[in-house]
């Protein structure tokens, strides 16, 4: 073999390399997906890597809202690093994927057009939020520094973060809050408090471990979590076996009892210790049924509990403005907390609150619209509040007064105190008057 033959066997083996090499390519390149999302009017490719995961609602359609819309990121690139480089979400481990995230939710989340609205029609959510001591943490603050005479009273000074309200419309309300930040002067209790006690807020990371697995921002009420923090879906980027993913990839208002759980009820924090005493008593997520699961992992040993408390889930009791907020800066939850066992079963004398909806527009019409398992019509009589909030899920059908579960759509019966034998006074409105009489493990159960 001479040297130009020598030259073009070598050539044409880098050529025969270089064809392998595309085919080997080509058979792993992914049939590429394009969008383009009404509201933007953008390609994106998103979906390419992304193929089968879940719609995030339906009032969010894929079809107008895209991915990148309220993700962010890059819609064209295909390399995972490039695309995802930019995608808003906070800023510490955990969180950074997460546009709901309250460092973040205001320039994804926000705009007049979506949840940074007037309060008069109730969605000025993003505004509610951030001032809701779920966000700020400001009670359990101010009540520390109180009892460690850090301040004169147990009115809200500080929270997580400072934020300012210039619309105050209750009594309590405070005008703004300063971030909490002890100084070194401090008792070495506060600072304690300070470094181990400040995980039950909305932006703070949850632990990484079983029960306690949610996200933050929006998202730590309205995507679910299981106990296990396993994904379910059908996005095939994200690992089934890797804990601390959501269920899935969507927002609901049907929140189970469980997701409120993540936070509530996991353990107490030690005044003394100033740190985070977590139950010993819960089983693995999957050891037990349903039944025997809810009444270990939501009520401690000691707690006694109605058959409402038991049946129900927390959201089929507590309003929007109770759990969101309702825009002011308030010193505790109790200050906000106004639903009581009357706003349902009524006094010895009266009936509920009820109202029958007139407009098609109307905030408990709307509710419904995004949520799968009641409905409300014009002309429907519903539960109202004190506060002219409405409990469309809670209908009086002329004889009785029926709720529907909004989790499951389960149908009950509310029995009503009037025409009764229960003595309930209007002044007895907390639980522990009904467990007088209607403690669940005392009816056998």
């Amino acid at each position: 073999m001479n040297g130009y033959q020598k030259i073009s066997a070598v050539l044409g083996f880098l050529l025969l390399l270089l064809t392998v090499g595309a085919v080997i390519r080509q058979s792993h390149q992914p049939e590429i997906v394009e969008i383009i999302p009404t509201l933007t009017g953008r390609p994106e490719l998103c979906l390419t890597c992304h193929q089968g995961i879940e719609e995030i609602s339906a009032s969010h359609p894929q079809e107008a809202f895209g991915c990148v819309l309220c993700h962010g990121g890059d819609g064209l690139a295909l390399d995972a690093d490039l695309a995802h480089a930019t995608m808003r979400g906070g800023s510490v481990p955990g969180t950074t994927g997460n546009p709901s995230d309250l460092a973040v939710v205001k320039e994804s989340c926000g705009g007049s057009a979506c949840h940074s609205g007037a309060a008069e029609d109730g969605s000025d959510h993003i505004h509610r939020v951030l001032t809701s001591v779920q966000a700020t943490y400001a009670g359990a603050i101010a009540q520390v520094n109180y009892a460690f005479g850090q301040q004169p009273d147990p009115a809200a000074r500080w929270g997580v973060f400072a934020v300012q309200d210039d619309n105050i419309t209750t009594e309590t309300g405070v005008p703004y809050l300063e971030k909490f930040s002890p100084g070194p002067d401090a008792p070495e209790a506060i600072h304690a408090f300070s470094q181990d006690c400040q995980l039950c807020h909305i932006t703070a990371v949850p632990l990484d471990q079983p029960y306690f697995f949610r996200a933050t921002g929006c998202a730590a009420c309205h995507t679910i979590y299981e106990n296990d923090g396993l994904y379910r879906g059908g996005d095939p980027t994200i690992p089934r076996d890797e804990p601390g993913h959501a269920g899935s990839h969507q927002l609901t208002t049907a929140i189970p009892y469980y997701q409120c759980n993540h936070c509530h009820n996991r353990g107490n924090y030690s005044l003394r210790q100033m740190t985070f005493l977590e139950r010993d008593d819960l089983p693995g997520p999957h050891n037990l049924t349903a039944q025997e699961q809810r009444a270990l992992d939501y009520y401690q040993p000691i707690a006694q509990f109605t058959l409402c408390e038991w049946e129900l889930d927390c959201v089929d009791c507590h309003t929007n403005g109770e759990v969101m907020g309702d825009g002011d800066i308030h010193s505790s939850q109790g200050e906000i907390q106004y639903i009581q066992c009357q706003t349902c079963h009524g006094t010895l004398t009266e009936m509920p609150l009820l109202k029958t909806i007139a407009d098609a527009e109307d905030p408990a019409i709307v509710s419904a619209n995004l949520n799968p398992n009641y409905s409300v019509a014009v002309g429907d009589t519903v539960i109202a509040t004190t506060r002219d909030e409405t409990f469309g899920w809670v209908k009086w059908d002329g004889k009785r007064l029926l709720e529907t579960g909004k989790v499951d759509g389960r149908l009950y019966e509310v029995p009503l105190v009037i025409d009764s034998a229960c003595r309930q006074q209007p002044d007895q409105q907390e639980s522990r008057y009904c467990h007088e009489c209607h403690a669940y493990e005392r009816e056998g159960n």
